[in-house]
């Protein structure tokens, strides 16, 4: 198996036990897409061309209640700012590509995949620099260093397949899933998984307590811009104790 690959697949793997989250999710959205008005056909397409599940659950209220075109648009795009902030967290690690992979990566950017890509990166960069302290040379490391771009793919496809087949069986079979068992909740036990590993220092503990104290306070706000405020404030409050420390 060639080196990319084994990277793609790498990435894959690391996926698995957040997919555990994204299907009943998934599912939910296909309810509601129909629940809405929208045709099984339109509700897939949604879930292929944006895949962003926060904006299409929000475009799928939003259409029930036949909110005109613009206003759809615009608090989709207030939602995915945040994705502005992953763009500039990992770019320098895709400085070197193409164009077109640059195209290709910047769709599969979602929450987890960048979780999970932006975790694995900085442990490489750590490992790099002890090998590199110790003038050892590893061909697994010149590998992943060299083919971490097919790691972040596999990552993002992993997700992107799974959210369509999950999509598929909410739009067709979700119905007959009680309401009572609130899967919508697994998301967000996935999502705090994969932040508290990162959590690796005083500045990222009280940023990301200052995130999500912000987020509770700020959630009435409309369009979503609660999630926006957390993550500024929570931004700042990191930068501040690093500067001072």
């Amino acid at each position: 198996m060639s080196s990319k690959y084994r990277e793609f697949l790498s990435g894959v793997k690391a996926v698995i036990p957040i997919l555990f989250g994204v299907i009943p999710f998934g599912m939910i959205y296909g309810v509601l897409a129909l629940d809405s008005g929208m045709s099984p056909i339109a509700s897939q397409a949604m879930s292929s061309i944006v895949f962003a599940g926060s904006s299409q659950f929000i475009a799928t209220q939003l259409i029930g209640n036949a909110v005109v075109g613009v206003v759809i648009v615009i608090t989709i795009g207030v939602v995915n700012l945040r994705h502005l902030l992953y763009s500039a967290s990992i770019s320098p690690y895709f400085v070197d590509l193409s164009r077109p992979w640059k195209y290709l990566l910047a769709y599969f950017l979602t929450d987890e995949a960048y979780a999970v890509a932006i975790t694995h990166f900085r442990n490489f960069d750590r490992n790099e620099k002890e090998i590199l302290q110790g003038e050892k040379k590893n061909e697994v490391l010149f590998s992943q260093k060299r083919y971490k771009h097919w790691y972040y793919l596999g990552a993002g496809f992993g997700l992107w397949s799974t959210w369509q087949i999950s999509t598929v069986v909410g739009i067709y079979m979700g119905a007959i899933i009680p309401e009572s068992w609130s899967l919508d909740f697994t998301l967000s036990l996935t999502l705090i998984a994969l932040v508290i590993p990162t959590l690796e220092d005083r500045a990222s503990l009280l940023s990301a307590l200052t995130a999500g104290l912000i987020a509770v306070l700020a959630f009435s706000l409309p369009y979503k811009l609660g999630l926006l405020a957390a993550a500024f404030c929570g931004i700042l409050v990191g930068m501040l104790i690093r500067k001072n420390s």
